[in-house]
């Protein structure tokens, strides 16, 4: 049985016992005023015959043979005892004692039936007689005489008590045949009651655990009824609505994912709550992030730093953070907490802007302007210099003036040579070249570019071999195939010293064409390798500028290659020279 079927046994049980002990004790009650009220009449009527019995014999001590033995007579013919006491309380007869121990029984002056009689009323009391040593019902009436006799009738509740006893006897039987069929009846009924809050109870339990596909079959006929149609309508809400904050989370989870900002979430107490995809991939974030403190997670003191001052702050916190955690990468990160309206702060959000790029750009401006002003003023004030002295100086030999004017060509050609290189690269970087793209043949090109070097590297003293075999086409523009290949020459040139060699090869796969230029020069420190492609960018400053060089060379170089959808690699030692290595896919048939 279910506590509930146990509870409902135990109330039925229980108000069954309050019926029976209730209504068994009034039931006893009334039968016991009943059967007094029936003894009292009787035994009323019995003491006035004895009475009549008596007559007018005086209630004395020397009348007291001819008394008891009315007495004993009236007692066969009442059936009861039957006492005659004088008006002091003397027992001058008794059905139940001998005449000759009459003396010997107590005075009953004081017995209260006996005190009722004396006045002139009926008197009754019941009580155990210390004569008879038994419980008896007294009735007393006054004597016909003058003398104010008594005479007491007593009987026996022997009899009456027997009857009682057998009266509870079977109101206990009653009480146990009721008590067995209200337990009966209470198991029937708290099944019958019960089953449908059973299964109430299994369909709750179920919506609880999360079964919201679950239905209660009652039928709205009662109240329970109306209880299992509210818990179907609860169930179908609760299910739209998780429904509806699933699709919104989705929605939610899957715009952050799409972002390209980073975005973290943190709770009221700071801790984390939600990493995007794109934080993750900046930090290189693994494995489950709830809980964890930001510092745990994104390692940059900065950030936390950052994060507990908007936590205080009632007004967003912006910040540029280089992270060392993140392959040096630069971020823009904005914090603010969340809602922003007055009252308890629930959370704080940070959102993480990648603006490494930016950042290089502005570096590599900075450095642009720096390195163009430089490389212009250098040949505009050796122009201004020797232009001034040639104005100002009439007594110059011509010697002195032709060797002034030189200079200034020299040094107006190295400037023209700087203009056109950062037109040459403004035009590649925009993609303005207006010529369209065709089958080159590098092999052929690179015969072009070694016949126009000979004069430069017969002039200085370096062995230049040509290794192109066979025909290697390339979709792109001819002239940027050859500036290409003319840069990489120029440059090893530039940096080879007498007797060295620079040998240009070229070759062809089933989908790329290599283009090799590799020297014996000077080479090419580690650090110096990551930056040789910038603009004016120089391994020897000196030598490349005695040698003509504008430092934009490789960097014309390493656009061309791009727009070709190509790539350039280096690789180079110290004193043991360097190699150019150009890939550029073959033409699509």
């Amino acid at each position: 049985m279910s506590r509930s079927q146990l509870k409902l046994a135990a109330v039925l049980v229980g108000f069954v016992l309050l019926v029976v002990a209730v209504s068994g004790g009034l039931a006893e009650r009334r039968l016991r005023a009943t059967e007094a009220a029936k003894i009292s009449q009787a035994l009323e009527e019995k003491a006035l015959l004895v009475r009549e019995l008596v007559g007018g014999i005086p209630f004395d001590a020397a009348n007291a043979p001819a008394l008891d033995a009315i007495a004993d007579r009236a007692q066969s013919a009442a059936g009861t005892r039957i006492t005659l006491i004088d008006r002091d309380g003397v027992v001058v007869g008794d059905s139940n004692v001998p005449l000759s121990r009459l003396a010997e029984i107590e005075n009953h002056a004081d017995r209260p039936e006996v005190r009722a009689a004396i006045a002139g009323s009926v008197g009754t009391s019941t009580r155990r007689s210390e004569t008879v040593g038994r419980e008896l019902f007294y009735l007393a009436v006054p004597a016909s005489g003058s003398d104010g006799g008594v005479i007491r009738l007593a009987l026996d509740l022997a009899e009456r008590e027997a009857v009682f006893s057998a009266f509870r006897r079977q109101l206990i039987v009653s009480g146990a045949v009721g008590l067995c069929a209200a337990l009966a009846f209470s198991v029937v009924l708290s099944w019958l009651t019960l089953r449908p809050l059973r299964e109430l109870r299994r369909v709750a339990a179920s919506i609880a655990r999360g079964d919201l596909d679950r239905r209660v079959s009652l039928r709205p006929i009662d109240e329970l009824g109306g209880i299992s149609a509210s818990i179907n309508q609860m169930a179908a809400e609760i299910r739209r609505r998780i429904d509806e904050l699933t699709r919104e989370k989705e929605q939610l989870q899957a715009v952050l994912n799409g972002m390209v900002e980073g975005v973290l979430v943190l709770d009221a107490a700071g801790r984390v709550i939600l990493a995007n995809n794109r934080i993750r991939e900046f930090y290189g974030i693994r494995g489950a992030v709830e809980g964890r403190s930001p510092l745990e997670v994104v390692r940059d003191a900065e950030v936390d730093e950052l994060l507990a001052e908007a936590m205080k702050s009632e007004t967003e916190v912006s910040r540029r953070i280089v992270s060392v955690g993140s392959a040096g990468r630069t971020f823009r990160v904005q914090a603010v907490r969340f809602p922003a309206v007055e009252g308890p702060r629930t959370g704080t959000v940070a959102v993480f802007h990648d603006v490494t790029e930016l950042a290089r750009l502005e570096s590599v401006r900075r450095d642009f302007v720096a390195n163009a002003s430089h490389e212009l003023r250098t040949p505009v004030a050796a122009i201004r210099g020797f232009a001034e002295t040639l104005r100002e100086s009439k007594d110059l030999s011509e010697e002195d003036r032709n060797s002034y004017l030189e200079i200034i060509d020299r040094h107006a050609t190295r400037l023209g040579n700087l203009v056109t290189d950062l037109l040459e690269l403004s035009k590649i970087e925009g993609q303005r070249i207006q010529s369209a793209p065709e089958r080159v043949d590098v092999a052929s090109v690179a015969e072009t570019v070694m016949r126009d070097s000979h004069e430069l590297f017969e002039s200085r003293g370096i062995e230049f071999v040509l290794d192109a075999p066979a025909p290697a086409e390339v979709w792109a523009r001819k002239g940027d195939v050859e500036q290409i290949l003319t840069n990489l020459v120029g440059n090893a040139a530039n940096y080879t010293d007498r007797g060295g060699r620079v040998e240009l090869s070229v070759g062809a796969d089933a989908n790329e064409v290599h283009m090799v230029v590799a020297d014996t020069g000077i080479g090419i420190s580690s650090a110096d390798q990551a930056r040789i492609f910038e603009r004016f960018y120089r391994v020897d400053a000196s030598r490349s500028r005695a040698a003509g060089g504008t430092g934009l060379g490789l960097a014309i170089v390493k656009h061309l290659v791009r727009n070709m959808n190509g790539e350039i690699t280096v690789s180079s030692e110290l004193g043991k020279g360097t190699v150019f290595r150009v890939t550029v896919p073959t033409p699509d048939p």
